[in-house]
């Protein structure tokens, strides 16, 4: 199989998981890239493209050992044809669970074929200053192997005539799923004092949990905590200060302290 083009999908409202997406697809050389971005609000309702290339990338984060519920809705809307896929997690150093397996369930349902698939360390979500965790990652030393595996997808599909001659992919998780245990009723503080109206936050925020007339307010039912509008406020006048959330990155920082390697499935 010849990759002359490849659909990047991914959901990735702090830009790690695209890093990722965008790195393995370095390696693959593909002539064109389309990228097929789930995180805005509106891929709930927007028209999705059809067609999604030679191969997929699909990228999506890790909550607490599962996928994103949004995730599912949006998507389910795309179809995959048979088309062949790269299933990948990105996840803050503490463990990816379930979520690896529930993606490629996810990709199968929605018709795609997974061919590889890959675990890949992103900064997490509640890392701050005071309390990093897995700082700075995806580094340049991620995004290599990401590219490396890329190469190996490309130098694996080159040596098959057709999608049949691959076995159904294999990769680690459980099923039942995890039951899926997210802080709930937790929305980022607001300094209203600094604030200063911009509005980049609702551009960040991939639920429009955040009100567009009066930015300093935010839907609690609507707020996955992703923290996309804490990390992109120019004023800092978003944060996480619950102590719930406060506790929950004090453990992860303690507890989670060492790096943890990509780890790739082909």
């Amino acid at each position: 199989m010849n990759i002359k083009s490849a659909g990047l999908i991914y959901f990735s409202p702090t830009q790690t998981t695209r890093k990722v997406i965008e790195g393995i697809s370095q390696g693959l050389q593909a002539v064109k890239l389309h990228h097929i971005n789930l995180t805005p609000s509106d891929a709930e309702t927007r028209k999705l493209p059809e067609c999604v290339g030679d191969l997929a990338l699909i990228g999506a984060p890790v909550y607490a050992g599962r996928l994103p519920a949004v995730m599912h809705s949006r998507f389910r809307r795309l179809k995959g044809n048979g088309t062949p896929a790269v299933i990948v997690v990105v996840y803050g150093n503490r463990a990816y669970e379930d979520a690896l397996l529930e993606l490629r369930d996810i990709a199968l349902e929605a018709g795609f074929k997974p061919v590889a698939a890959g675990a890949f360390i992103g900064e997490h979500s509640y890392s701050s200053n005071e309390m990093p965790i897995a700082a700075g990652r995806p580094d340049a030393q991620d995004l290599g192997k990401a590219e490396e595996f890329g190469r190996m997808i490309r130098e694996k599909l080159a040596n098959i005539w057709t999608i049949d001659q691959i076995n159904t992919l294999q990769v680690p998780g459980n099923f039942p799923y995890k039951e899926l245990r997210m802080l709930l009723d937790i929305v980022p503080a607001i300094n209203e004092a600094i604030c200063t109206r911009c509005k980049m936050c609702l551009s960040a925020c991939p639920t429009a949990a955040i009100n567009s007339y009066n930015p300093t307010l935010t839907h609690k039912g609507l707020c996955i905590r992703c923290c996309a509008c804490v990390k992109n406020c120019p004023a800092f006048a978003r944060t996480m200060d619950d102590a719930r959330i406060k506790h929950a990155a004090e453990q992860l920082n303690m507890n989670c302290g060492n790096p943890k390697e990509p780890e790739t499935y082909l």
